[in-house]
């Protein structure tokens, strides 16, 4: 949603990207609505300080067209990047989801939801760590703020909504974790799991289908088929995720991270967690 541009900031002599939304030729309601979304955008990233999330400096309204400034991240879209390079392998997946989890961490205990997690709006750092970065924020809800949609729109990327967004039931943190699973599909295979030939094919899928994992899955099998369960309640939370994202990251290899619900709830947590789950590292083939 929008154009962004690469800026210096005169004033502080720094590197900038800067978001361009344009407002005219709209009908008045959804002039309004769009701007208001912008500037929620920027409200909603503005309450988030995490190295995995992008950074919003500014907000510069000029009547008909409104400008985001935001930090600028020297990397390509984890789009692009498998676009161009190929499928990631699964430790770097697994790296890059890992990295995510903590952002979600921060995001959700700011009561926002991001609501449109896909590859397109993760950015990847070309130097360093190679570190993941969370942006584009421009349909995030924010507790205790009423939705805005314009007419007749159902906004997302079908490929990466959850199926409680398509159906229009209540949606949580669980949401984000399903974009997520979906996003890391994509990382892994190309495409998300539910991609179809039409939209309608696509939310079909979504609704009903089971998930078409990535053949290259390996480790991240059980983690995946998890976070794309239909019923939120049923995906694991963020803690358990981190664990288990955390031992394929930085372990040895190894086979899947088995995962299975766990046979104590005393470890729930509600509010937080989505679900109760506990994760093994299945013994090496002797």
């Amino acid at each position: 949603m929008g154009r962004v541009w690469r800026a210096t900031d005169e004033m502080l002599d720094r590197q900038v990207a800067v978001k361009e939304m344009r407002i005219d030729g709209l009908d008045p309601e959804d002039s309004r609505t769009r701007r208001e979304r912008t500037l929620r955008e920027a409200r909603a990233t503005a309450r988030i300080d995490h190295p995995h999330v992008v950074r919003v400096y500014d907000v510069v309204d000029a009547g008909e067209r409104l400008w985001i400034v935001m930090e600028l991240v020297d990397g390509r879209s984890l789009e692009r990047r498998v676009a161009e390079d190929g499928p990631l392998g699964v430790r770097d997946t697994a790296r890059i989801g890992l990295e995510l989890v903590d952002a979600l961490g921060q995001v959700h205990a700011q009561g926002v939801l991001h609501r449109d997690i896909k590859p397109a709006n993760v950015l990847v750092k070309r130097t360093g760590s190679r570190q993941a970065v969370l942006t584009d924020f421009g349909i995030a809800a924010i507790q205790n703020t009423e939705a805005l949609t314009m007419a007749g729109m159902l906004v997302g990327s079908p490929d990466y909504m959850a199926p409680e967004r398509v159906s229009g039931r209540p949606q949580g943190p669980p949401s984000d974790l399903w974009s997520l699973g979906a996003t890391l599909c994509a990382a892994l295979g190309g495409r998300s799991p539910f991609s179809r030939s039409t939209t309608l094919a696509t939310l079909h899928a979504v609704l009903y289908e089971e998930p078409e994992l990535p053949a290259a899955a390996g480790a991240l099998h059980d983690i995946l088929d998890a976070l794309l369960k239909k019923q939120p309640e049923s995906r694991p939370g963020l803690h358990e995720l981190t664990d288990a994202l955390r031992a394929i990251a930085t372990g040895p290899a190894a086979g899947p991270v088995a995962m299975a619900r766990s046979a104590s709830v005393s470890s729930c947590r509600p509010g937080r967690d989505s679900g109760c789950w506990s994760f093994s590292q299945p013994p090496s083939p002797r």
